[in-house]
């Protein structure tokens, strides 16, 4: 199978092809990583909010995952999050939903309120 991509490491933004498991066009080993793991197992970062309680001015606490999970399990991640309220004061890196899908991967604030 064949597939073309451009590579988000670095600002270079490389045109990189993944054929039969054969990558070219990068310009650095960390492009050729990162269309292996792009074409076999990729991840992303996941970001969304929560409802935010006792807060004078906001409504909802920006979250993100605190490291990349599968991408496959990006949409139940955040759906894990519905309903969930949190109260103030937030500190930005608290962790506010742990083990998101028993990945081991923890939604932390985003922001202090």
């Amino acid at each position: 199978m064949r597939k073309e991509f451009i590579c988000v490491v670095c600002p270079a933004g490389c045109h990189l092809v993944w054929d039969e498991g054969v990558v070219s066009g990068n310009s650095c080993e960390r492009g050729h990583a990162y269309a292996v793991n792009e074409m076999t197992a990729p991840k992303r970062n996941v970001s969304s909010t929560v409802i935010l309680k006792g807060h004078h001015v906001h409504s909802r606490l920006p979250v993100r995952t605190s490291e990349p999970i599968d991408k496959a399990l990006a949409v139940d991640a955040v759906r894990e999050l519905d309903g969930l309220v949190v109260e103030v004061p937030v500190k930005v890196g608290e962790t506010i939903l742990g083990n998101a899908l028993g990945t081991g991967v923890n939604f932390i604030a985003s922001r202090s309120m």
